[in-house]
């Protein structure tokens, strides 16, 4: 009469094996359905970047090997690499290009280094604080042409209020600091870090937020100083902070076009020409699309080599992306 039970045992046993194996694919079809349940929940945040983004930037790479000009009537032709070799050869677009890196580098790090002493500074308990977080982000609500026209005037040789200043201060009658070949650059790296200081200061400063109290407190009982407590404590917390910004930073300085485009124009004889501005003087004042396309891919090619070193230093430092 046992064995009856026995068998019954082992049914139960058996089933509840295959029960088993069956789960996981029970799950696996689960989850495959939830994978597409969230592509179709994303679907509508990457057709924008599909069409605004990644069409143009591909379209614009198709358009470097044609010689595309504005105003012809014979068919666009394929060139190859026929605009690439003009440029490798072209002394006016290297010169723009050692410009932009001049301009990226003296604008990031200026930037960086104000925004960072602002930030701490706002990040203390301080009176009417939140008047001064107000103020600091002015620039940053400001458009680009209206901050070139503002510091136009600043720097306007006859009534400029830089010039005044300098008179009343006995310092000399003053110069003309956009049109000057060894002050244009440096007056328009000053515009830069001064616009672009605002949301620097925004990242480090919700960064600093997210340092917890207690290690700089129990680092004061340890007796650390303020600089002390700053590299042992702060520093490493906002690390990963900084190194993005900086990127993004230097990407955006590199590519800048508004401001300098109406501060200088270029000028004066093309000691403020930066590669955007080269690009765009050759597209839309000279009509020549294709080779203005070929500098727009070096330059693409230029930014993701320096985010490639960038990612890569990061993942070997064992920092957050």
């Amino acid at each position: 009469m046992s064995r009856p039970k026995e068998l019954s045992h082992l049914t139960l046993t058996a089933r509840a094996e295959r029960s088993a194996r069956g789960a996981p694919r029970a799950a696996d079809r689960d989850g495959g359905r939830a994978d597409h349940g969230a592509w179709f929940l994303v679907l509508p945040a990457l057709i924008p970047i599909l069409v605004l983004s990644v069409g143009p930037l591909l379209y614009g790479i198709g358009l470097a090997f044609t010689d595309s000009q504005s105003g012809r009537t014979a068919p666009t032709r394929w060139v190859g690499g026929l605009n690439f070799q003009d440029l490798w050869h072209d002394t006016l677009f290297w010169e723009s290009f050692r410009i932009g890196l001049v301009w990226a580098v003296g604008v990031t790090v200026p930037q960086f280094l104000l925004a960072l002493g602002l930030a701490l500074l706002l990040s203390q308990e301080l009176r009417l604080r939140w008047l001064a977080r107000a103020l600091a982000i002015i620039p940053w609500a400001m458009p680009e042409v209206v901050v070139g026209i503002m510091w136009r005037l600043v720097y306007n040789p006859d009534a400029g209020i830089l010039n005044e200043t300098l008179r009343d201060l006995g310092l000399g009658d003053g110069r003309d600091w956009l049109s000057e070949l060894g002050t244009a650059l440096p007056a328009v790296v000053v515009v830069g870090v001064w616009a672009g200081m605002p949301q620097t200061t925004v990242a480090l400063l919700a960064g600093l937020q997210n340092t917890p109290r207690e290690l700089h407190e129990a680092a004061a009982m340890d007796g650390a100083g303020a600089w002390r407590r700053f590299l042992t404590v702060t520093w490493p917390a906002l690390r990963p902070v900084a190194l993005a910004i900086t990127a993004l930073n230097f990407i955006w300085n590199f590519n800048s076009f508004a401001l300098v485009y109406v501060l200088t124009n270029g000028g004066p004889g093309g000691r403020t020409r930066l590669p955007m501005l080269f690009a765009y003087e050759e597209a839309f004042r000279y009509g020549q699309f294709g080779y203005a396309a070929a500098m727009g891919c070096v330059m693409v090619a230029v930014i993701s080599v320096i985010l490639a070193v960038r990612l890569v230093a990061t993942l070997r430092g064992g920092d957050d992306i």
